[in-house]
Formats: C-alpha cells, structure tokens, sequence
C-alpha cells in the first residue's frame, strides 16, 4: 500500500501539533513508520487519505461498538445540532441518558457526565478522597487511568514503595499520595495496605485492563480486592471506561458479579463523541457540588449533542438482547484463528480475550500484570502490526493496547484478518 498523503500531512501537521498528534500513541513510535490519517469510515471499516481500505480492530479505541457511522446515532447527532450545539444549562436528554445508565448497570444510583474518561477517573478519585477524608489511592502498573497527576506514577525501588512521578510536570507530593501495585497480586495489595492502614481513600483499577494489552483479572482477584475493601473502609473504584457497556449490559461489574462503589464511564457511554461519566451509590455521589463539598465542575458536560449520540447507542444495546453473545462469539472466532496459524508457523505467542476485547502477545509467558507484558518480542510486534496494515488490518500501534470488536465485523472480515495473519506469520521470528 501507498501512504504518499498521509505522509504528507503528517510532515505538516508536525510543524503546528506538537509530534503531529493530538494524542501520542496516534504516532506510530511504539512501532515505527508514519501514521496514516483517516478520511472517512463505516461500518467496520477505515478509508485513509490514499484512498486505501482497512479492517479496524481499534473503533476510536472501544466506542464503535456497533461499527463507524451508525445511523440511528448518526441521525441523533444532526437532529439534535439542528436546535443548537450547547446551552450551558440543563437540558431534559441529560435526565433521559442518566436513568438509561443507571437502570442498565448494578449499584449506582446517580451518575454525573463529564468530557472524557481522564475527568471521570480525576473526579472519581477526589470524591474517594472527599467522602473518606483520606488522601492516598492505590493504583496498578499497567492500569491507564487518563493523564491526570495522580496517575502518572511509575514503580518506586521498593517492594512497598511510593511511586515517582513519570512525566515533567507531576509533583513528587502528588506521587506520594499514588501507591503502585502489582495488577493480579492481592499479597501486594495487602501488603501495601498494612503499610499504610489507615491512610488509603481507594483502589483504583480496570477490572479488565486494556493498556497493557488485554489482561483479564485472575481467578477471585476482583473478589479478594472487594473483600479487602470492606475490611479497610476503603472505596473500591472501576475504571470501565473501556469495559462499561462493552463485556455486558452492566459492564465489568455484571459479568464478574463483584460490586464497586465508583464506577467509571467512557467511550461506549458517548457513541463515538467525547463523553466520559462516574456514577455511584446515592449516598457516596451526594459528596458532589452543588449538595455536598466536593467540587467538579465542567462547562460543556452533558452538551446535547455528545448526549444525544450516548442514548442512542445505549438505547441500541438495551434493545439487542444478543449483542454481547455476538460479540464474544466474533472475538473467540478470531482468537481460534489467530491461534492456529500462529501455532502453524511454530510463533511464540500468547493470546488474552475477554469478551469483545482481545490482544495478541509475542511472549511465552502468561500475561498477567504489566512486568509479564513487557517481556514480549517488541520487533515481533512491530513486524506483525505493519504487516497486518500493508494486508489492509488496522490494530493498535501498540503491543500495549487491546483490540477493540465491533459488531459491525462480519465472518468473512474475521476470515480475510485471519488470512492476513497467515501471510504476515512468515515474516515473523520464530
């Protein structure tokens, strides 16, 4: 495939966005090689601005849940900005959406729209602190909570450690309140519990994690967490920014049958536009401004239009009683595919799915926290990804992002993915 445009733009966009991105794994330098730029999509499918096709595995990182384009959100979004794009003050679709999502996902009674899923997990976390009077969180290496502060910490030298800030800009007294935990290991968790008893306001963490490939929670973990919540008087809080509305009705929560009490929302909650939320039980989101202390606030959250294009696309999955059976059926299709042609060319891999999420490991290893992760055959990864893009498959530009599947895919899509699979393998170091 030729990429003669999207080069060209890139170099452009280079002189007045900084990197030419807004957003920087949209770079290409996990992997190498110049960014395509996208034209137009539908369906299943992305047309970049060479005019060339491709399979998309990524659907703007998890809303495209019904494919690009889909035309009852479609006809929401230009209905809507005919009476204008944003007030500033309440509107009633904003009371309509609410009721949707609560009555969809367990033990929330109130929920607040915000932007993005990095406001959501911010405000999540300043009301855990709030309504605890407690100043520390835990998080997971791995685990990709948005780029607010708190959660750009990396692992500090000790066993139970604090972290350190990993980006300029992030104060040491920020990473001081962030402890880092091994993601699948309760021992550390406790550990780091005991460490700190009574100073630790909540957990925080993707019950199914996305940013370090797929990574499902082992057997009981997100049991053990709950448990060791209710001991310690500490909020336990789901990032479901990329789980929520996409593994069930009522998102990581249902399909693990284990309770939070902050839950947060993104991408599917907003139909492809920016969109983010956090819900909770009454008594925990009444801590919020303007009946409690705690402040959040956001000028443009709620805005009809981003409203108008969520309750469609939640309106749709509340409808289609077999959308999750379909999608997890597509996914583990695409999973029995990959994995043999992979075991055919004798390729050292390992394979995580949950769901309609799912990523492809070049490591023999079981991947389970962010350390087994980064032991995968990373010029593997690179070969593989401009090898699936040249065979018209778009996946992340990165070995540490799931694969996001649309219901839009159809067999024959997942037959032509597999098949390019079988033609990219022998390029691949055995």
């Amino acid at each position: 495939m030729k990429y003669t445009r999207s080069s060209a733009l890139f170099a452009n966009a280079e002189q007045v966005i900084p990197g030419g991105v807004n957003s920087p794994v949209r770079a290409f330098k996990a992997v190498g090689g110049t960014p395509i730029f996208i034209k137009e999509a539908k369906g299943a499918y992305l047309i970049d601005e060479d005019d060339n096709t491709f399979i998309d595995y990524i659907n703007s990182w998890g809303p495209m849940i019904l494919g690009h384009a889909y035309q009852p959100v479609v006809d929401a979004i230009i209905e809507k900005a005919k009476l204008g794009t944003s007030f500033g003050a309440p509107t009633e679709i904003e009371t309509e959406i609410a009721a949707l999502a609560v009555s969809m996902v367990p033990n929330i009674d109130k929920i607040r729209f915000v932007n993005s899923g990095t406001e959501a997990c911010m405000s999540a976390v300043r009301l855990a602190r709030g309504y605890t009077g407690k100043e520390k969180i835990i998080k997971f290496a791995g685990c990709y909570h948005g780029h607010s502060d708190s959660f750009l910490i990396q692992a500090g030298s000790g066993a139970v450690t604090f972290g350190s800030p990993n980006s300029p800009g992030v104060t040491n007294g920020t990473a001081q309140d962030t402890l880092l935990a091994k993601y699948n290991d309760i021992d550390h968790v406790k550990s780091i519990i005991e460490a700190n008893p009574n100073d630790i306001a909540c957990i925080i963490l993707e019950p199914v994690a996305g940013n370090m490939g797929c990574v499902p929670p082992q057997a009981n973990f997100l049991q053990k967490l709950r448990a060791l919540c209710d001991e310690h008087n500490i909020l336990l809080v789901f990032d479901e920014v990329m789980t929520g509305f996409r593994l069930a009705r009522g998102g990581a929560q249902e399909l693990f049958n284990v309770k939070a009490d902050i839950v947060c929302f993104g991408k599917v909650i907003g139909g492809g536009l920016p969109v983010g939320a956090f819900a909770a039980s009454e008594e925990i989101m009444n801590y919020l401004a303007p009946l409690g202390p705690v402040y959040q606030a956001g000028t443009l959250s709620g805005n009809p239009l981003a409203m108008a294009a969520g309750l469609a696309m939640l309106k749709a999955l509340e409808s289609d009683a077999e959308i999750f059976n379909r999608l997890a059926e597509k996914t583990e299709y695409l999973h029995k595919g990959i994995t043999k042609v992979l075991n055919d060319h004798k390729i050292v891999h390992t394979i995580n799915r949950v769901g309609s999420m799912i990523s492809v490991h070049f490591s023999g290893t079981p991947v389970v926290d962010f350390e087994t992760s980064a032991k995968g055959n990373n010029e593997n990864f690179k070969t593989f990804f401009h090898g699936m893009l040249n065979q018209g498959v778009y996946i992340a530009p990165s070995a540490f992002e799931t694969w996001f599947i649309t219901d839009a895919l159809t067999y024959e899509d997942l037959d032509k993915t597999i098949n390019a699979v079988h033609k990219v393998a022998s390029t691949l170091q055995k």
